[in-house]
């Protein structure tokens, strides 16, 4: 066990590790591109993920978490090498798209094999804390690295290109050496009596009838689902699609790009290693919605301040989402009762999380091309607390299927 926790580990840290991702809007523009390029690439990245997600956590129940793990290291491998050669937008977009498919392979599967693995040994109650360790050793990479990166593409512009490659190269060898499913039990052992784990052909013919069956029989799944669009599409449009147009609209200069995305990197590994202390005060559900709220409210914040207000925001946004982010797989996990379809369950979610992205981005270009990107922020917190607000009042209806 200690020795698959740790390759999970050497995975999840390398994986997640995109060293360009400070400085990609300002090499794109370097490279040519303008605005509706960059985030329209952006906005066809989540519809890729759209299409996607489903195919590649089905993939993943019928043939092995393991092999789609493989497939999505492999893909991030090649997709990091790209933007050195060809600088072209055709390029970047097929950058983006094989990130879309490295990522759609491994979000969701990472999760369920490192759940059903652990529950094999009957050490599921570990689930929570090793996923938030793992959360936070990625971060802590990150802090390390982004702090430099803004440096280092000055010194030369594509090396956090090559330097991802590299640490795709290193994740890609950690997956390799997973334990194939066959080695260990699955959950649920009693369920897998009665019913056979489903071969693909069975798995095909009647691939919507399990699926729908079980989001209709769990309202409390589906409305989990709904009530992670806050956390996910806050998170990525701020940290991602938004941070640069942020910082320069502040006035920052491109070197400070790395090191304040490794701070606000710092302080969500402290959110996600340090999360526990929330129960305390308020159940995990409960948590997450008052963490939804806090990460809105930073939003407005940025768009009011300057420099220092800014950063002071971006910090107490990085640290929110470091607490909700395994709070809320932790919540997927227990609400999902036919471990068979766990992948493909926990891609809706994420199908759902990125098709609200690829939507949102489409409606960011112009307001920063306006130069009114707080007025955008401003917008995007007060949606983000109403419609928080109507998921958990339909919510408290319901109770998680494994209380019952």
């Amino acid at each position: 066990m200690k020795k698959t926790i740790r390759l999970y580990y050497i995975f999840q840290f390398f994986f997640p590790l995109l060293l360009w991702l400070p400085i990609f809007y300002e090499y794109q523009k370097r490279m040519g591109l303008d605005d509706s390029q960059i985030f329209g690439i952006q906005s066809l990245y989540y519809l890729a993920f759209f299409v996607l997600e489903i195919p590649t956590g089905a993939f993943s129940d019928i043939w092995g978490y393991r092999r789609g793990l493989r497939i999505g290291a492999a893909a991030l491998v090649i997709s990091n090498l790209l933007p050195i050669f060809v600088t072209s937008y055709s390029g970047f977009l097929i950058h983006f798209i094989l990130i879309a498919i490295a990522r759609s392979f491994v979000s969701g599967t990472s999760n369920a094999y490192l759940y059903e693995y652990l529950t094999s040994l009957n050490a599921r109650e570990h689930y929570k804390q090793i996923e938030g360790n793992a959360r936070a050793y990625g971060l802590a990479g990150k802090v390390v690295c982004w702090s430099a990166i803004g440096a280092l593409m000055q010194w030369h512009i594509t090396l956090p290109y090559w330097l991802t490659a590299l640490c795709a190269v290193i994740a890609l060898l950690a997956v390799l050496k997973f334990p194939h499913q066959s080695t260990f039990q699955k959950s649920d052992l009693e369920t897998q009596k009665k019913e056979p784990r489903i071969s693909p052909k069975n798995y095909i013919s009647n691939y919507l009838s399990p699926i729908l069956k079980s989001l209709w029989n769990s309202p409390y799944l589906l409305l989990l689902m709904f009530q992670g669009i806050g956390i996910f599409v806050l998170g990525r449009i701020c940290q991602i699609n938004l941070y640069q147009p942020i910082l320069e609209d502040k006035k920052f200069d491109i070197v400070s790009y790395g090191w304040i995305m490794a701070i606000m990197t710092l302080f969500e590994a402290i959110g996600s290693k340090y999360h526990k202390w929330t129960r305390k005060f308020l159940t995990d559900l409960n948590v997450v919605f008052a963490i939804t709220a806090i990460i809105a409210l930073s939003l407005s914040l940025m768009a009011f301040s300057g420099k220092t207000g800014t950063m002071v925001a971006l910090f107490l946004f990085a640290y929110a989402s470091g607490v909700a982010y395994p709070l809320q797989k932790h919540l997927m996990n227990e609400a999902i009762t036919d471990s068979r379809y766990r992948a493909t369950l926990l891609s809706i979610e994420s199908l759902i999380n990125r098709s609200m992205c690829a939507y949102i981005v489409t409606f960011i270009a112009p307001f920063v091309a306006m130069g009114q990107t707080g007025l955008f922020l401003n917008i995007s917190a007060a949606a983000t607390i109403l419609y928080g607000g109507i998921i958990f009042m339909l919510m408290r209806r319901y109770k998680c299927p494994a209380e019952k």
